[in-house]
């Protein structure tokens, strides 16, 4: 048996009880398990738990911000179960995630399908002011209902957009309905940057992030990256973001704006598969190693 698999279920393995208890922690991590409104692939329900596994076998050191990341404190909350329905499972976790907000601590989320970044949404937009969402995605997501339900991963961003009126910006979209299309005219609330104009290019990241507000709520669904580099997701859009493009923007994201919650979503566990789990996994340490690159303590120089 290695090393890491005696290591804790929980984000980053993280063995020092001193950097993952919850009062000291920074940083929450919170894995929903929900697949409730999938519609093709599936395997979401047990992404959230598969990606923390994953996760055990990362390097805590992270070389680009010269950083222990852990040291701020990541704790890693109970597994977020199932609801009988999509109407109590975006209740339930609204409440939940309200309540653990009171912390004043980051919630980092895991999906789970991306239904569930609604309800989360809605409890940071309730506490922080002039918030603006940044997701990463290969869909608009932007329909009113699909298959009977408000509460679809079909239909995120017509909650933020339509319903919270956020203003967001998305990028990487490559996939929508003929009716999104048609509403695209009477949204003034979000901004699109299309794959097909920024795939293998970074000149557009200044200006998608000049389109948010102070405080930025950062969504990712998985499957805005190219499926050559995450296939296990539910609907993997050929023609995605790329590796380094897509830490460019959270890059430049966390350093122009304040980035005060987060998610990564629509990871679909396959077992014979283990990659694209230690890829969501590690996005995830990057991007906290971005947005809280003055408060990690440093490893080769000063901070």
């Amino acid at each position: 048996m290695t090393e890491s698999a005696n290591l804790p279920m929980i984000f980053g393995g993280i063995d020092d009880e001193r950097y993952s208890n919850f009062d000291s922690a920074r940083v929450l991590i919170l894995p929903v398990s929900y697949e409730g409104t999938v519609s093709y692939g599936k395997g979401t329900g047990k992404g959230a738990m598969a990606i923390i596994d994953a996760s055990r076998n990362m390097e805590l050191y992270e070389e680009e911000t010269d950083a222990e990341v852990y040291k701020i404190g990541i704790h890693t909350l109970e597994e977020f179960k199932p609801r009988t329905s999509p109407d109590s499972m975006m209740a339930d976790l609204y409440e939940y995630s309200k309540k653990i907000l009171e912390s004043n601590k980051f919630l980092c989320t895991l999906g789970g399908e991306h239904s569930i970044s609604a309800p989360i949404i809605k409890a940071h937009a309730e506490r922080y002011h002039n918030l603006s969402v940044l997701q990463i995605d290969a869909h608009a997501d932007l329909r009113d209902t699909y298959d009977g339900t408000p509460h679809s991963h079909a239909c995120i961003m017509a909650r933020v957009v339509k319903d919270l009126k956020i203003p967001a910006v998305q990028v990487g979209i490559r996939s929508l309905s003929a009716e999104e299309a048609r509403s695209l005219k009477d949204l003034p609330h979000t901004k699109i940057f299309w794959a097909k104009d920024i795939v293998g290019k970074t000149d557009w990241i200044e200006n998608a992030i000049g389109a948010l507000t102070e405080n930025v709520y950062l969504t990712i669904d998985i499957d805005g990256l190219d499926p050559s580099l995450v296939p296990t997701t539910g609907t993997p859009e050929p023609g995605g973001l790329g590796w380094y493009e897509t830490l460019a923007l959270i890059r430049k994201l966390a350093s122009e704006r304040k980035v005060v919650g987060m998610d990564l979503v629509e990871f679909s566990k396959v077992d014979s598969l283990d990659a694209p789990a230690f890829l969501c996994a590690k996005l995830i340490y990057k991007s906290l190693a971005y947005i809280f690159s003055s408060e990690t303590p440093k490893v080769c120089r000063e901070i």
